[in-house]
């Protein structure tokens, strides 16, 4: 291969990756916007059946896609739903399957390796979940128990990690999402299910019967939660941030907060009754993108 040659083939390789990373680009090209979206993630981002998604994760993305829209001066944007998984949504961020990830993924600073995460929307606190009658409320009643988590999901690690989790043996059994780990509880295949307490509250809000389980325990961890993004994609992670500070300097951050954890929502048009958390006031007080790490460090 001549260096000629070579040159030019490594410009071509470096086009193709700057262009892969620019995503306005991309959706002007196209008039059209992946958005990646949790079937069963609490009222952060859930489905609706027929290909509908709510949620107030799905609404700040689409109203973050909106202001896109008009940024680039587009006529109409196409914005299309691709379900993802905890354990595709990054392959599928980083691929550019998924433009934009609207979930209830943790901003960490492993993930921020792979992918970057725009100013942190939720701050999550992991809680354990299990039926009423159980006679569980701390994490040392778990020792010999079936703990259920979310395969590609970081909750077990945080409940083994935890003072009084050290010595602790439980068995892990896994759903593939969250749904279905919330199901191995509700059927008894599980004596707990541990998770953002957000999804579990979401999770109850929607079983047959709410009053049959509770949230109980220690508080595990603290998460920030943030929508995720392609990495060293400068452009289109301002035009994200900017969109979203926007939102919580005129107030509309909360009246979303509020329309989607402490009103009635669908398809049950029940609540689920969380009212908004003085770290997450903080976190839209002073926007940034900390990963978890710094959260732990106070």
């Amino acid at each position: 291969m001549t260096k000629s040659f070579l040159t030019a083939a490594v410009l071509a390789l470096l086009a193709t990756g700057v262009a892969q990373a620019d995503t306005l680009a991309k959706i002007k090209q196209s008039g059209a916007a992946s958005m990646g979206v949790r079937e069963s993630s609490g009222a952060l981002s859930y489905t609706l059946g027929d290909g509908k998604f709510a949620g107030f994760h799905v609404e700040v993305c689409s109203r973050v896609l909106a202001d896109v829209q008009k940024q680039l001066g587009l006529a109409k944007l196409d914005v299309k739903f691709v379900p993802v998984t905890s354990q595709n949504r990054i392959p599928l961020v980083q691929n550019g399957t998924v433009d934009i990830e609207c979930g209830s993924t943790t901003n960490n600073a492993t993930r921020q390796k792979d992918v970057a995460f725009a100013v942190t929307t939720y701050v999550e606190e992991v809680r354990i979940a299990v039926k009423a009658n159980s006679g569980i409320t701390s994490i040392a009643q778990l020792a010999g128990r079936n703990v259920a988590t979310t395969t590609g999901t970081t909750s077990v690690q945080h409940l083994r990690r935890h003072e009084r989790g050290a010595g602790i043996n439980f068995n892990e059994v896994y759903g593939k999402d969250h749904a279905d780990s919330f199901l191995l509880l509700e059927t008894g295949r599980a004596d707990a299910f541990v998770m953002d307490g957000q999804i579990l509250a979401g999770n109850i809000a929607k079983a047959k019967n709410p009053a049959e389980f509770r949230i109980v325990g220690e508080v595990l961890s603290v998460e920030p939660i943030a929508i995720m993004i392609r990495k060293d994609d400068a452009p289109f992670k301002k035009a994200v941030d900017d969109s979203i500070i926007a939102m919580m300097r005129s107030g509309e951050m909360g009246r979303l907060y509020n329309k989607w954890f402490t009103q009635p929502i669908p398809p049950t048009n029940t609540s689920v009754g969380l009212a908004l958390s003085e770290a997450t006031r903080a976190a839209w007080a002073n926007p940034n993108d900390k990963p978890l790490e710094d959260y732990l460090k106070k």
